[in-house]
């Protein structure tokens, strides 16, 4: 009897000392990894001499940091989960409710959008507003319908496109050039870079209608990085690695302009102080305006043929074939329709920037477009949006804790680290949630009744 009532008490025993020891382990290898990269600093003095600076107390912070959030991890939070996942699986299956807010989830993140930047006016300012519109509105909706697009091709096809950034340069290289060559208006070409970007996506897509999986992937980067060099070396048309500056601002249906010197310029028609302050708020509705608009064209066409051909796609193409769906035409409707809105979002990105260069389409933008959709659940529109906010709003959020210099030093600048702390929390998420943030779907064809369709009966990555 004494073993027996002594069990419970070993288990825990053995978990602490478990936790220890590989918080041990993770603190050894948080020492190995960062000592050249933290520990050690190489700086040029005024004599332009190499100079290595020593910052043992931050590498100590990053191991503690390792080892004890190991040790957490391992004695706390995995048996919660554990714990947690046996009671959800041991409850019957009841059908409560929804919430209001659950329910009216869109609705209400419309409304809480549409009062956004006067909400900020009133309490920044007019000019103390602009950071908050253009850093962390204009830039999650610009990253939202991105992910939206590339959502089409990858979490309704299943087709991996690791080269979707290709899209953006096109429609916005499309605008700044033709803008300035011929005149043309915003309003005027938004249309047509989105044409031109889908022509684009039907170009990549026949080399690789015969393709899938890691080798689909591999061509739709070699793809990117074509678009890339063409824009760096082709400097009769696209300047090269001097970009185009200059580009036009957008107006409002050519009825009010944003320019000073315009006669018809915004604020002066309505009698308010000069700021730039109004043309970003003017984008912030025109981005929203888009991508609800991507949105609401990516739910029409999931319930048409052409979206549950894209489903069936997704599952299985050979099963796809076998029902008499033309897998040639419904592999290239998604890669032009995705490669559409990434020329819109191109050419939006042109108007708000004034300036675009072959450096703002590189990889790494392909990356975080598509480590969003991953994130926030493949095929799921509300989960992307919540993904882009905590992926893309967080990194931005990291410019204002200037209170980490407190901790750090004060020569610790926190947006350097951006992309180590985008890294770490890509890796918690998918040990957390491996299907994202909204793990499950609702099928467009269903018999008498829709019901959601849980990540855990669908293939890995397809979720």
């Amino acid at each position: 009897m004494s073993n027996i009532s002594n069990t419970p008490e070993r288990a825990g025993g053995n978990l602490t000392a478990q936790a220890l020891r590989e918080g041990f382990y993770a603190g050894i290898i948080s020492l190995g990894l960062f000592v050249l990269f933290v520990g050690l600093e190489t700086t040029q003095n005024i004599r332009n001499e190499l100079v290595l600076n020593q910052r043992w107390g931050l590498l100590a912070v990053f191991v503690i940091v390792a080892a004890v959030g190991r040790f957490l991890a391992v004695a706390y939070l995995r048996p919660w989960l554990a714990a947690r996942k046996a009671n959800a699986a041991a409850k019957p299956e009841t059908e409560g409710e929804q919430s209001f807010f659950k329910r009216n989830l869109s609705t209400i993140a419309i409304v809480v959008l549409l009062i956004y930047p006067p909400l900020m006016v009133m309490i920044f300012g007019v000019q103390g507003s602009l950071k908050w519109v253009d850093n962390f509105g204009i830039q999650i909706l610009i990253y939202v319908m991105l992910a939206w697009g590339l959502n089409i091709v990858v979490g309704l096809a299943g087709l991996l496109d690791l080269g979707y950034v290709a899209f953006y340069a096109v429609g916005a290289y499309s605008y700044a050039l033709l803008s300035q060559y011929f005149g043309l208006s915003f309003w005027a070409l938004l249309p047509l870079a989105g044409i031109l970007a889908a022509f684009w996506g039907m170009i990549l897509g026949f080399p690789v209608l015969r393709l899938k999986g890691d080798y689909l992937a591999i061509v739709t980067l070699a793809f990117g990085e074509i678009i890339r060099l063409v824009l760096i070396n082709w400097t009769e048309v696209t300047k090269g690695t001097f970009g185009v500056s200059g580009i036009p601002k957008a107006s409002v249906f050519g009825i009010w302009s944003f320019d000073v010197s315009a006669p018809n310029n915004f604020a002066k028609v309505f009698g308010l102080p000069m700021s730039s302050a109004y043309y970003k708020i003017f984008l912030f509705y025109l981005i929203l305006a888009l991508a609800l608009l991507t949105a609401y064209v990516t739910i029409r066409l999931r319930r048409m043929p052409i979206g549950r051909a894209w489903e069936a796609l997704r599952e299985d193409e050979i099963a796809c074939r076998s029902l008499g769906i033309n897998t040639v035409t419904t592999k290239l409707t998604a890669f032009s329709i995705g490669a559409m809105f990434g020329g819109f979002a191109g050419s939006f990105f042109a108007v708000r920037q004034g300036f675009v260069s072959p450096e703002s389409f590189v990889f790494l933008e392909s990356a975080i477009i598509l480590a969003i959709v991953v994130l926030g659940g493949m095929g799921s529109l509300i989960g992307i949006a919540i993904a882009a906010v905590v992926m893309v709003g967080g990194t931005e959020l990291l410019r204002e804790m200037t209170f980490l210099k407190a901790i750090f030093g004060p020569e610790f600048t926190p947006e350097l680290y951006r992309m180590l702390i985008f890294g770490l929390a890509m890796v918690v998420v998918m040990v957390l949630k491996p299907r994202g943030f909204v793990g499950s779907r609702e099928p467009t064809a269903f018999l008498k009744e829709r019901k959601v369709v849980s990540g855990s009966f669908t293939k890995e990555g397809h979720g």
